[in-house]
């Protein structure tokens, strides 16, 4: 229930649960079950290892390129937001308040 009716999904460095709620996102929208929304990791030096890892995974035949594409990492919460902004349906953007 946690990410059914989201418009993204944002992990900050954690432990063990925010990984398992990280991979269970991915595991979610890699098959389809939810989204396609964006999958946002803050903190680029915390989860670049993940990164490798990911990309591990890739090489091994475990998962796909194309299965990749929704999850970015990114350093500032302001980018955060505009991954999540402009993903969000327009009608939906169009009722946010102006910056």
């Amino acid at each position: 229930m946690l990410v059914k009716h989201s418009s993204a999904f944002v992990c900050l460095p954690g432990g063990f649960g925010t990984i398992d709620e990280m991979f269970e996102a991915a595991t979610l929208i890699q098959c389809r079950k939810i989204g396609p929304f964006p999958l946002i990791l803050l903190g680029e030096a915390y989860w670049d290892q993940l990164r490798e890892f990911v990309w591990d995974l890739r090489d091994s035949g475990a998962i796909a390129t194309e299965e990749l594409g929704f999850a970015r990492i990114v350093d500032s919460p302001r980018e955060a937001v505009e991954i999540i902004v402009e993903r969000i349906p327009e009608e939906v953007r169009a009722r946010l308040a102006p910056r």
